[in-house]
């Protein structure tokens, strides 16, 4: 992100790749590699000829910005017609979707945040593979004439209310899908989290791991000092915090858990690290492991683990991650 962003109203796409983990299946991680490397080059050719910024990119995910709804678009039909007219290994079917968004995100020291960030990627969750989603707020952004087709409102997880889609229509390539991947969100009380991560795709993909398995994400954050104004403002049941974030990306993260754990007793801290450390373990559990966990972030796949430590450490319990070696004196 070397180029100055954008700022005010801006159009954000989020693309992801269908069934990614049954195609890693499929072809082993030494054949998935060049595929997902091909992928990665055709839609960032489609960014930059559109004159799109990536903010970030993680596996089979990316997140990119537009200065207008226009070139979002642009690029969006650039890339699903590059994928289509790429010859993929046999047996490999790769389908891409994508959701675009236009607001007005608050741009922070380290990328976009805030709730129009949540919707973009919550309306790419929302599309099949091939299908590019767009809100009624892009829609009407549009000067370049495009084929648009309703799709009638729909709810998002995270989202308080549901969201009108629309659906780009491409001449010449499949435009039939079935409804939207949404579903309505849970009734009755769910435990509340907020989540802090420098990465935007990181801290989606785990908001949306939580939120499916029917937790409440009521805030994300980027930085340390946001991670401590959300659990002041939204009193959450447990903070999950990478113990590494901006600005140094040392130790910002675990001084943030620490500072939780003194300023708001009750509220649980789950600490994830890339790697183990156990020193970082330590100093988090020095006086009680009340409410306390340090997990790699590996483990954030399996999702029922996750979820059970999540659980633990909101009611007060602990998780320490099975790598860890033992922590007494």
């Amino acid at each position: 992100m070397a180029a100055a962003l954008p700022t005010g109203t801006v159009t954000l796409l989020f693309t992801d790749i269908e069934g990614s983990t049954r195609l890693v299946h499929a072809l082993g991680e030494e054949d998935w590699e060049p595929v997902l490397e091909q992928h990665r080059r055709i839609v960032r050719s489609a960014l930059a000829d559109a004159g799109g910024t990536e903010i970030d990119c993680r596996g089979d995910e990316l997140f990119a910005v537009f200065p207008d709804a226009d070139a979002a678009l642009a690029a969006a039909e650039a890339a699903q017609r590059g994928l289509a007219a790429c010859t993929w290994p046999p047996d490999c079917t790769l389908r891409v979707r994508m959701g675009i968004h236009t607001g007005r995100p608050a741009l922070a020291r380290h990328g976009y945040v805030g709730l129009d960030v949540h919707r973009a990627a919550r309306i790419c969750s929302a599309a099949h593979g091939g299908q590019v989603l767009l809100s009624t707020a892009t829609r009407d952004a549009l000067t370049v004439p495009r084929e648009i087709r309703e799709l009638g409102s729909h709810a998002l997880r995270g989202l308080p209310h549901p969201e009108p889609l629309c659906q780009l229509v491409l001449p010449g390539v499949p435009a039939d899908f079935p409804p939207p991947n949404a579903e309505p969100t849970p009734s009755g009380p769910r435990t509340r989290v907020v989540l802090a991560d420098d990465s935007v795709l990181l801290r989606e993909g785990i908001g949306r791991l939580l939120e499916d398995a029917g937790f409440e994400v009521a805030a994300q954050s980027g930085t340390a000092d946001d991670l401590l104004r959300d659990v002041a403002l939204h009193s959450p049941d447990v903070a999950i915090v990478d113990v590494r974030m901006p600005p140094t990306h040392t130790d910002e993260g675990l001084r943030a858990a620490k500072e939780i754990r003194r300023r708001h007793p009750g509220v649980g801290v789950l600490v994830l690290s890339q790697y183990v450390e156990p020193a970082y373990a330590r100093e988090l559990l020095d006086g009680s492991p009340e409410g306390v966990g340090y997990l790699l972030k590996d483990r954030v796949a399996d999702v029922a683990e996750f979820a059970a430590a999540v659980r633990s450490v909101a009611a007060g319990g602990f998780a320490l991650d099975p790598e860890l070696p033992f922590l007494g004196d």
